[in-house]
């Protein structure tokens, strides 16, 4: 619940369309519902200006279900990472729209967007990871543009999106292999750069330590490091930084 539904019950009180008693029950949850095997933080779009999410790894599904269900009542919008497809299947929630390659399942994103955030990928591979950032702050509120398979290979490729790159508010950089890519684009722009490691490589990608470590060790100053595989994270930060540009 954001404070623009609280001021819509409170207004509803003041003008007589609602009783106290009614007031009451929509706001008992605040701030967070007890479920006893988990406690859903309803408050938490007032306090950080992102709702709750949930992460669906490591749960049963129908605890995901539950919770999931107990989110979009109180907000009419939800967002699930690393979820399956059962998951999604078993929620019945309309408007839920499943992406399959990251596993994110998206309800009632708002559709006017504001800003610009662009995410890039090294390959092809490494999209399930862009794909949830970009699910992320578009849900969040955030218009979204990606450019993806653009790795240090092929380098020149990136060069034809050069407009794009010029017009974004802050540039996400998905990467794995050696992690290269988020410092030849810092190299090249003045924009914030949010990097994310992705766990795709050869062994001695060590499931991303060494992409993590590359983009780390960066001499490109200023370059936020998500953790590996966190698209979630670089899609919450962007869309923070996209935010305050627009204010």
């Amino acid at each position: 619940m954001d404070s623009s539904k609280i001021k819509t019950i409170l207004e509803s009180v003041k003008s007589g369309k609602n009783s106290i008693e009614k007031a009451l029950d929509a706001l008992k949850h605040l701030p967070y519902e007890d479920l006893s095997f988990a406690k859903v933080d309803h408050h938490r779009q007032i306090r950080q200006g992102i709702p709750e999410v949930v992460f669906a790894i490591g749960k049963k599904i129908e605890d995901v279900i539950v919770i999931a269900r107990s989110i979009y009542k109180k907000n009419r919008k939800l967002l699930i990472t690393k979820a399956s497809k059962e998951i999604y299947k078993g929620l019945k929630i309309k408007n839920a729209v499943f992406y399959p390659l990251s596993g994110t399942i998206s309800v009632n994103a708002p559709k006017k967007k504001q800003g610009r955030i662009l995410i890039i990928s090294a390959g092809t591979s490494d999209i399930p990871v862009a794909e949830e950032a970009e699910v992320t702050a578009s849900f969040l509120g955030s218009k979204v543009e990606t450019v993806y398979d653009v790795g240090v290979a092929g380098i020149h490729r990136l060069i034809d999106f050069k407009k794009s790159i010029d017009l974004a508010s802050v540039i996400i950089v998905v990467a794995g292999m050696e992690g290269a890519l988020p410092s030849v684009v810092g190299g090249l722009i003045d924009k914030p750069i949010i990097a994310v490691p992705t766990s795709i490589g050869y062994g001695t990608n060590l499931s991303g330590l060494t992409a993590l470590f590359a983009m780390l060790n960066s001499c490109v100053p200023g370059i936020a490091v998500m953790n590996i595989d966190n698209g979630f994270g670089a899609g919450c930060l962007a869309h923070k930084i996209n935010t305050l540009c627009f204010k």
